[in-house]
Protein backbone atom coordinates (compact mmCIF):
# COMPACT_ATOMS: atom_id res chain seq x y z
CA UNK A 1 0.00 0.00 0.00
CA UNK A 2 2.72 2.40 0.24
CA UNK A 3 3.89 2.27 -3.69
CA UNK A 4 2.13 4.72 -4.10
CA UNK A 5 3.02 7.18 -7.42
CA UNK A 6 3.99 9.93 -4.55
CA UNK A 7 6.84 7.13 -3.33
CA UNK A 8 8.31 5.93 -6.71
CA UNK A 9 11.76 7.47 -7.87
CA UNK A 10 9.85 9.66 -10.72
CA UNK A 11 11.41 11.67 -13.40
CA UNK A 12 9.09 14.39 -12.77
CA UNK A 13 9.67 14.38 -9.23
CA UNK A 14 13.65 14.31 -9.93
CA UNK A 15 12.98 17.28 -12.26
CA UNK A 16 11.27 19.29 -9.78
CA UNK A 17 13.67 18.70 -6.69
CA UNK A 18 16.89 19.66 -8.82
CA UNK A 19 14.97 22.94 -9.66
CA UNK A 20 13.92 23.45 -6.36
CA UNK A 21 17.73 22.35 -4.26
CA UNK A 22 19.35 24.24 -7.59
CA UNK A 23 18.67 27.42 -6.31
CA UNK A 24 19.89 26.62 -2.99
CA UNK A 25 23.48 24.25 -3.90
CA UNK A 26 24.04 26.13 -6.94
CA UNK A 27 24.49 29.69 -5.31
CA UNK A 28 26.93 27.95 -3.31
CA UNK A 29 28.67 26.38 -5.89
CA UNK A 30 29.20 29.44 -7.63
CA UNK A 31 30.23 32.01 -5.01
CA UNK A 32 33.15 29.27 -3.90
CA UNK A 33 33.80 28.71 -7.38
CA UNK A 34 33.99 33.11 -7.66
CA UNK A 35 35.90 33.52 -3.99
CA UNK A 36 38.33 31.09 -5.25
CA UNK A 37 38.93 31.91 -8.82
CA UNK A 38 37.65 35.52 -9.89
CA UNK A 39 39.02 36.96 -6.02
CA UNK A 40 34.94 37.98 -4.89
CA UNK A 41 34.66 38.66 -1.49
CA UNK A 42 32.66 35.84 0.07
CA UNK A 43 30.77 36.72 2.95
CA UNK A 44 30.93 33.27 4.14
CA UNK A 45 28.98 33.87 7.21
CA UNK A 46 26.28 36.08 5.44
CA UNK A 47 26.15 33.27 2.78
CA UNK A 48 25.78 30.10 4.77
CA UNK A 49 22.64 31.66 6.82
CA UNK A 50 20.93 32.19 3.40
CA UNK A 51 21.54 28.54 2.49
CA UNK A 52 20.53 27.21 6.28
CA UNK A 53 17.51 29.21 5.57
CA UNK A 54 16.74 27.80 2.30
CA UNK A 55 17.89 24.08 3.04
CA UNK A 56 15.43 24.17 6.00
CA UNK A 57 12.67 25.16 3.46
CA UNK A 58 13.43 21.32 1.76
CA UNK A 59 11.95 18.51 3.25
CA UNK A 60 14.83 15.25 2.38
CA UNK A 61 17.76 13.97 2.32
CA UNK A 62 19.77 17.32 1.39
CA UNK A 63 19.38 18.65 4.97
CA UNK A 64 20.56 15.20 6.48
CA UNK A 65 23.52 15.27 4.03
CA UNK A 66 23.77 19.16 5.10
CA UNK A 67 23.51 17.34 8.73
CA UNK A 68 26.25 14.90 8.30
CA UNK A 69 28.86 16.80 6.39
CA UNK A 70 28.71 19.51 9.46
CA UNK A 71 30.42 16.99 11.09
CA UNK A 72 32.53 15.21 9.10
CA UNK A 73 36.16 17.65 9.31
CA UNK A 74 36.94 20.03 7.23
CA UNK A 75 34.77 19.01 4.58
CA UNK A 76 33.02 22.77 4.34
CA UNK A 77 34.17 25.98 5.67
CA UNK A 78 33.18 26.39 9.78
CA UNK A 79 30.79 29.33 8.57
CA UNK A 80 28.59 26.83 7.12
CA UNK A 81 29.27 23.98 9.70
CA UNK A 82 27.52 26.40 12.15
CA UNK A 83 24.76 27.12 10.28
CA UNK A 84 23.78 23.96 9.21
CA UNK A 85 24.44 22.34 12.43
CA UNK A 86 21.20 23.67 13.36
CA UNK A 87 18.92 22.44 10.57
CA UNK A 88 17.62 19.67 12.20
CA UNK A 89 16.25 21.83 15.13
CA UNK A 90 14.73 23.93 12.06
CA UNK A 91 12.29 21.48 10.45
CA UNK A 92 9.51 22.54 10.11
CA UNK A 93 6.07 19.96 10.19
CA UNK A 94 3.72 19.77 7.78
CA UNK A 95 -0.02 19.94 8.63
CA UNK A 96 -2.74 17.83 8.97
CA UNK A 97 -4.02 17.40 5.63
CA UNK A 98 -1.14 16.42 4.59
CA UNK A 99 -0.68 13.86 7.42
CA UNK A 100 -4.01 12.38 6.92
CA UNK A 101 -3.08 11.79 2.90
CA UNK A 102 -0.43 10.24 3.95
CA UNK A 103 -2.25 8.09 6.73
CA UNK A 104 -4.57 6.59 3.81
CA UNK A 105 -1.78 5.92 1.42
CA UNK A 106 0.05 3.48 4.25
CA UNK A 107 -2.57 1.79 6.33
CA UNK A 108 -6.18 2.90 4.18
CA UNK A 109 -9.16 4.82 4.47
CA UNK A 110 -9.81 3.45 7.77
CA UNK A 111 -6.71 4.16 9.29
CA UNK A 112 -7.99 6.38 11.88
CA UNK A 113 -10.08 3.52 13.48
CA UNK A 114 -6.44 2.05 14.04
CA UNK A 115 -6.05 4.08 16.51
CA UNK A 116 -7.38 5.42 20.14
CA UNK A 117 -5.68 8.70 19.57
CA UNK A 118 -3.88 10.47 17.50
CA UNK A 119 -2.55 14.02 17.48
CA UNK A 120 -3.01 16.28 14.84
CA UNK A 121 0.47 18.23 15.84
CA UNK A 122 3.46 16.44 14.99
CA UNK A 123 5.66 16.43 18.31
CA UNK A 124 9.08 16.24 16.21
CA UNK A 125 10.10 16.97 12.26
CA UNK A 126 13.10 16.39 10.99
CA UNK A 127 14.69 15.96 7.76
CA UNK A 128 13.16 12.54 5.97
CA UNK A 129 9.54 12.68 8.18
CA UNK A 130 7.87 13.91 11.26
CA UNK A 131 6.64 11.93 14.31
CA UNK A 132 3.08 12.27 16.10
CA UNK A 133 2.30 11.08 19.41
CA UNK A 134 -0.77 8.75 19.47
CA UNK A 135 -2.39 5.75 21.00
CA UNK A 136 -3.15 2.14 20.25
CA UNK A 137 -6.38 0.74 20.69
CA UNK A 138 -5.21 -1.85 23.66
CA UNK A 139 -4.35 2.23 25.23
CA UNK A 140 -0.53 1.85 24.52
CA UNK A 141 1.39 5.83 24.00
CA UNK A 142 3.43 5.23 20.35
CA UNK A 143 5.19 7.52 18.62
CA UNK A 144 4.23 7.24 14.69
CA UNK A 145 6.79 8.62 12.59
CA UNK A 146 5.68 9.14 8.71
CA UNK A 147 8.08 9.43 5.84
CA UNK A 148 7.57 12.77 3.53
CA UNK A 149 6.51 11.69 -0.12
CA UNK A 150 8.05 11.71 -3.46
CA UNK A 151 11.20 10.62 -0.54
CA UNK A 152 13.16 8.04 -2.87
CA UNK A 153 12.68 11.21 -6.03
CA UNK A 154 14.43 13.60 -3.44
CA UNK A 155 17.39 11.01 -2.78
CA UNK A 156 18.52 10.68 -6.31
CA UNK A 157 18.43 14.78 -7.16
CA UNK A 158 19.94 15.55 -3.59
CA UNK A 159 22.61 13.24 -4.45
CA UNK A 160 23.54 14.23 -7.73
CA UNK A 161 23.60 17.96 -6.52
CA UNK A 162 25.79 16.64 -3.88
CA UNK A 163 28.44 15.13 -6.00
CA UNK A 164 28.18 18.52 -8.13
CA UNK A 165 28.87 20.17 -4.95
CA UNK A 166 32.22 17.68 -4.18
CA UNK A 167 33.27 18.28 -7.47
CA UNK A 168 33.74 22.29 -7.79
CA UNK A 169 35.12 21.76 -4.13
CA UNK A 170 37.44 19.58 -5.12
CA UNK A 171 38.93 21.66 -7.90
CA UNK A 172 39.76 24.10 -5.28
CA UNK A 173 40.60 21.92 -2.35
CA UNK A 174 42.19 18.35 -2.49
CA UNK A 175 43.20 17.95 1.04
CA UNK A 176 39.98 15.45 1.15
CA UNK A 177 38.86 13.40 -1.76
CA UNK A 178 35.62 13.15 -1.09
CA UNK A 179 34.62 10.22 -3.84
CA UNK A 180 34.25 7.63 -1.11
CA UNK A 181 32.26 10.23 1.33
CA UNK A 182 29.58 10.54 -1.15
CA UNK A 183 29.64 6.65 -2.28
CA UNK A 184 29.00 6.31 1.69
CA UNK A 185 26.34 9.02 1.86
CA UNK A 186 24.66 7.24 -0.75
CA UNK A 187 24.15 3.97 0.81
CA UNK A 188 23.25 5.32 4.06
CA UNK A 189 20.31 8.00 2.84
CA UNK A 190 18.68 4.87 0.58
CA UNK A 191 19.25 2.85 3.69
CA UNK A 192 17.08 5.36 5.83
CA UNK A 193 14.25 5.57 3.09
CA UNK A 194 13.50 2.00 4.40
CA UNK A 195 11.57 1.80 7.14
CA UNK A 196 11.63 -1.78 7.40
CA UNK A 197 15.28 -2.06 7.72
CA UNK A 198 14.68 0.58 10.58
CA UNK A 199 12.58 -1.90 12.36
CA UNK A 200 15.12 -4.44 11.91
CA UNK A 201 17.91 -2.06 13.01
CA UNK A 202 15.85 -1.40 16.16
CA UNK A 203 15.61 -5.41 16.72
CA UNK A 204 19.45 -5.59 16.20
CA UNK A 205 19.82 -3.20 18.95
CA UNK A 206 17.52 -4.57 21.42
CA UNK A 207 19.72 -7.56 21.05
CA UNK A 208 23.01 -6.36 21.56
CA UNK A 209 21.49 -3.61 24.30
CA UNK A 210 19.61 -5.96 26.52
CA UNK A 211 22.07 -6.31 29.04
CA UNK A 212 22.96 -2.63 29.04
CA UNK A 213 19.65 -1.35 31.50
CA UNK A 214 20.40 1.89 31.12
CA UNK A 215 19.90 2.48 27.62
CA UNK A 216 15.95 1.93 26.40
CA UNK A 217 14.80 1.21 23.05
CA UNK A 218 11.59 1.36 21.62
CA UNK A 219 9.18 -2.09 20.56
CA UNK A 220 8.14 -1.92 16.72
CA UNK A 221 4.40 -2.10 16.31
CA UNK A 222 4.64 -4.39 13.40
CA UNK A 223 0.59 -4.04 12.75
CA UNK A 224 0.95 -0.13 12.74
CA UNK A 225 4.10 0.33 10.17
CA UNK A 226 4.79 -0.21 6.51
CA UNK A 227 8.04 0.90 4.69
CA UNK A 228 7.09 4.04 4.88
CA UNK A 229 5.65 4.76 8.11
CA UNK A 230 7.00 2.66 11.52
CA UNK A 231 4.54 2.79 14.61
CA UNK A 232 6.84 2.15 17.75
CA UNK A 233 6.02 2.15 21.62
CA UNK A 234 6.58 5.84 23.36
CA UNK A 235 9.83 6.38 25.27
CA UNK A 236 9.23 9.31 27.99
CA UNK A 237 12.03 11.49 28.36
CA UNK A 238 13.32 15.12 28.96
CA UNK A 239 15.10 16.48 25.37
CA UNK A 240 18.90 16.46 26.05
CA UNK A 241 19.10 20.33 26.23
CA UNK A 242 16.53 21.05 28.23
CA UNK A 243 18.07 18.00 30.93
CA UNK A 244 21.04 19.80 30.93
CA UNK A 245 19.55 23.22 31.88
CA UNK A 246 17.54 21.96 34.58
CA UNK A 247 20.10 19.59 35.79
CA UNK A 248 23.15 21.22 37.30
CA UNK A 249 24.50 18.56 39.52
CA UNK A 250 27.83 17.02 38.40
CA UNK A 251 26.96 13.72 38.75
CA UNK A 252 23.48 13.85 37.20
CA UNK A 253 25.40 15.08 34.32
CA UNK A 254 28.52 12.26 34.84
CA UNK A 255 25.45 9.18 34.77
CA UNK A 256 24.18 10.21 31.73
CA UNK A 257 27.65 10.85 30.12
CA UNK A 258 28.44 7.25 31.15
CA UNK A 259 25.19 5.76 29.81
CA UNK A 260 25.50 7.68 26.17
CA UNK A 261 28.98 6.08 26.13
CA UNK A 262 28.15 2.58 26.85
CA UNK A 263 24.67 3.35 23.92
CA UNK A 264 27.06 4.29 21.32
CA UNK A 265 30.05 1.57 22.18
CA UNK A 266 28.95 -1.31 23.35
CA UNK A 267 27.05 -2.29 19.84
CA UNK A 268 30.61 -0.65 18.30
CA UNK A 269 33.35 -2.94 20.21
CA UNK A 270 31.18 -6.04 20.77
CA UNK A 271 28.98 -6.28 17.78
CA UNK A 272 31.14 -4.09 15.02
CA UNK A 273 28.04 -1.73 15.13
CA UNK A 274 27.35 1.54 15.40
CA UNK A 275 25.02 4.81 14.96
CA UNK A 276 25.52 6.94 13.07
CA UNK A 277 23.63 10.04 13.69
CA UNK A 278 24.04 11.35 17.31
CA UNK A 279 22.68 14.25 16.92
CA UNK A 280 20.48 15.85 20.11
CA UNK A 281 16.83 14.87 18.87
CA UNK A 282 17.97 11.05 18.55
CA UNK A 283 17.97 10.49 22.20
CA UNK A 284 15.90 11.73 25.63
CA UNK A 285 16.81 11.00 29.51
CA UNK A 286 14.90 9.50 31.67
CA UNK A 287 14.52 10.51 35.40
CA UNK A 288 17.16 8.35 36.51
CA UNK A 289 18.96 9.21 34.11
CA UNK A 290 19.01 6.41 31.76
CA UNK A 291 18.81 6.93 27.78
CA UNK A 292 16.18 6.25 25.21
CA UNK A 293 17.31 5.93 21.79
CA UNK A 294 14.73 7.09 19.44
CA UNK A 295 16.31 6.87 15.87
CA UNK A 296 18.03 3.53 13.80
CA UNK A 297 17.82 4.49 10.15
CA UNK A 298 21.61 5.69 9.84
CA UNK A 299 22.94 2.31 11.44
CA UNK A 300 26.53 0.89 9.68
CA UNK A 301 27.91 -2.43 10.57
CA UNK A 302 31.50 -2.94 10.29
CA UNK A 303 33.89 -5.95 9.56
CA UNK A 304 35.45 -7.24 12.44
CA UNK A 305 39.20 -6.16 11.00
CA UNK A 306 37.65 -2.97 11.04
CA UNK A 307 37.35 -2.76 14.24
CA UNK A 308 40.46 -4.64 14.87
CA UNK A 309 42.47 -1.94 13.42
CA UNK A 310 40.36 1.21 15.91
CA UNK A 311 41.86 -0.99 18.82
CA UNK A 312 45.08 -1.34 17.05
CA UNK A 313 45.66 2.44 16.22
CA UNK A 314 44.55 3.02 19.42
CA UNK A 315 47.51 0.92 21.00
CA UNK A 316 49.71 1.81 18.26
CA UNK A 317 49.88 5.50 19.82
CA UNK A 318 49.71 4.37 23.54
CA UNK A 319 52.87 2.30 22.78
CA UNK A 320 54.11 4.51 20.13
CA UNK A 321 55.03 2.00 17.98
CA UNK A 322 54.40 3.17 14.21
CA UNK A 323 54.74 -0.27 12.62
CA UNK A 324 51.50 -1.26 14.16
CA UNK A 325 50.12 1.86 13.25
CA UNK A 326 50.81 1.60 9.57
CA UNK A 327 48.70 -1.85 9.95
CA UNK A 328 46.16 0.08 11.08
CA UNK A 329 45.68 2.52 8.26
CA UNK A 330 46.13 -0.26 5.61
CA UNK A 331 43.62 -2.67 6.87
CA UNK A 332 41.25 0.42 6.31
CA UNK A 333 42.10 0.66 3.03
CA UNK A 334 44.67 3.85 2.89
CA UNK A 335 46.76 3.17 0.45
CA UNK A 336 50.57 4.26 -0.64
CA UNK A 337 50.99 6.51 2.90
CA UNK A 338 54.60 8.29 3.31
CA UNK A 339 55.61 9.15 6.96
CA UNK A 340 54.15 12.65 6.47
CA UNK A 341 51.32 11.66 6.02
CA UNK A 342 50.72 9.28 8.93
CA UNK A 343 52.03 11.65 10.93
CA UNK A 344 49.12 14.18 10.28
CA UNK A 345 46.98 11.43 10.36
CA UNK A 346 48.43 10.63 13.57
CA UNK A 347 47.73 14.17 14.73
CA UNK A 348 44.12 14.00 14.15
CA UNK A 349 44.09 10.28 15.70
CA UNK A 350 45.83 11.77 19.11
CA UNK A 351 43.21 14.15 19.11
CA UNK A 352 40.16 11.68 18.69
CA UNK A 353 41.53 8.90 21.30
CA UNK A 354 43.27 11.58 23.86
CA UNK A 355 40.45 11.43 26.22
CA UNK A 356 41.04 7.63 26.09
CA UNK A 357 44.41 7.46 26.75
CA UNK A 358 44.85 9.45 30.15
CA UNK A 359 44.13 6.88 32.59
CA UNK A 360 42.37 10.25 35.17
CA UNK A 361 39.23 11.64 35.38
CA UNK A 362 38.71 14.95 32.50
CA UNK A 363 36.51 16.25 30.32
CA UNK A 364 36.26 15.51 26.91
CA UNK A 365 38.15 18.54 25.74
CA UNK A 366 39.94 20.41 28.00
CA UNK A 367 40.45 23.35 26.28
CA UNK A 368 37.11 24.17 25.35
CA UNK A 369 37.25 26.32 22.47
CA UNK A 370 34.07 25.91 21.02
CA UNK A 371 33.16 23.50 18.27
CA UNK A 372 34.53 19.96 18.89
CA UNK A 373 37.45 19.50 17.12
CA UNK A 374 37.34 22.24 14.68
CA UNK A 375 40.54 23.66 15.45
CA UNK A 376 42.74 20.45 15.32
CA UNK A 377 40.89 19.58 11.88
CA UNK A 378 41.98 23.24 10.36
CA UNK A 379 45.31 21.84 10.96
CA UNK A 380 45.05 18.45 9.98
CA UNK A 381 43.08 19.86 6.63
CA UNK A 382 46.35 22.30 6.19
CA UNK A 383 49.13 19.84 6.47
CA UNK A 384 47.01 16.91 4.13
CA UNK A 385 46.42 20.38 1.84
CA UNK A 386 50.02 20.89 1.93
CA UNK A 387 51.05 16.91 0.88
CA UNK A 388 48.88 16.22 -1.80
CA UNK A 389 45.76 15.00 -0.11
CA UNK A 390 44.17 11.52 1.44
CA UNK A 391 41.43 9.77 0.45
CA UNK A 392 39.52 8.71 3.83
CA UNK A 393 37.60 5.06 3.56
CA UNK A 394 34.28 5.62 3.33
CA UNK A 395 33.65 3.78 6.73
CA UNK A 396 35.00 7.02 8.27
CA UNK A 397 32.45 9.07 7.74
CA UNK A 398 29.49 7.68 10.50
CA UNK A 399 32.81 6.69 12.43
CA UNK A 400 34.09 9.97 12.60
CA UNK A 401 30.59 11.79 12.57
CA UNK A 402 29.41 9.48 15.68
CA UNK A 403 32.73 10.43 18.02
CA UNK A 404 32.48 14.22 17.18
CA UNK A 405 28.63 14.14 17.23
CA UNK A 406 28.94 12.44 20.91
CA UNK A 407 31.93 14.52 22.16
CA UNK A 408 29.92 17.66 21.45
CA UNK A 409 27.47 15.83 23.90
CA UNK A 410 29.73 15.76 26.79
CA UNK A 411 31.16 19.03 25.42
CA UNK A 412 27.77 20.14 26.41
CA UNK A 413 27.25 18.25 29.67
CA UNK A 414 30.35 19.09 30.88
CA UNK A 415 31.21 15.10 31.66
CA UNK A 416 34.10 14.73 34.12
CA UNK A 417 34.79 11.03 33.93
CA UNK A 418 37.90 8.57 33.49
CA UNK A 419 37.06 7.88 29.45
CA UNK A 420 40.45 5.60 29.40
CA UNK A 421 38.53 3.75 31.81
CA UNK A 422 35.65 3.34 30.29
CA UNK A 423 36.80 2.51 26.98
CA UNK A 424 39.32 0.16 28.35
CA UNK A 425 36.61 -1.85 29.85
CA UNK A 426 35.20 -2.33 26.54
CA UNK A 427 38.29 -3.76 24.40
CA UNK A 428 40.64 -5.43 27.28
CA UNK A 429 39.06 -8.81 25.85
CA UNK A 430 38.85 -8.32 22.53
CA UNK A 431 38.74 -10.76 20.18
CA UNK A 432 37.99 -10.78 15.89
CA UNK A 433 36.37 -14.40 16.37
CA UNK A 434 34.33 -13.47 19.11
CA UNK A 435 33.45 -10.14 17.43
CA UNK A 436 32.52 -12.26 14.31
CA UNK A 437 30.85 -14.88 16.25
CA UNK A 438 29.01 -11.76 18.12
CA UNK A 439 27.48 -9.73 15.31
CA UNK A 440 26.44 -13.16 13.44
CA UNK A 441 24.29 -13.87 16.41
CA UNK A 442 23.44 -10.39 16.53
CA UNK A 443 21.92 -10.13 13.04
CA UNK A 444 20.40 -13.06 13.08
CA UNK A 445 18.47 -12.44 16.27
CA UNK A 446 17.15 -9.34 14.54
CA UNK A 447 16.26 -11.13 10.80
CA UNK A 448 19.30 -9.06 8.92
CA UNK A 449 20.10 -12.06 5.88
CA UNK A 450 23.44 -9.94 5.27
CA UNK A 451 25.59 -7.21 6.17
CA UNK A 452 24.47 -3.92 4.83
CA UNK A 453 27.05 -2.44 2.25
Amino acid sequence: MSNTDTERNSLGGRVRRYARVGSAVGGLAARVAGERYLGWNLNKGEHASELRQALGGLKGPLMKVAQIISTVPDALPKEYVNELSHLQADAPPMGWPFVKRRMISELGPDWRKKFSTFDREASSAASLGQVHKATTLDDTDVAVKLQYPDMSSAVEADLKQLDWIFSIYKRYDHAIDTSLIHKELSARLKEELDYAREATNMALYRHMLAEEKQVHVPDVIESLSTKRLITMTWLQGTPMMKFIETHPDQEDRNRVAMNMFRAWYVPFYYYGVIHGDPHLGNYTVRDDGSINLLDYGCIRVFSPAFVKGVIDLYRALSDDDMDLAVEAYRSWGFDNLDKETIDVLNMWARFIYGPLMEDKVRTIQENNTGLYGREVAEKVHGELRRLNGVRPPREFVLMDRAALGLGSVFMHLKAEINWYQLFNDLIRSFEVAELEARQNAAMAAAGMSERPE
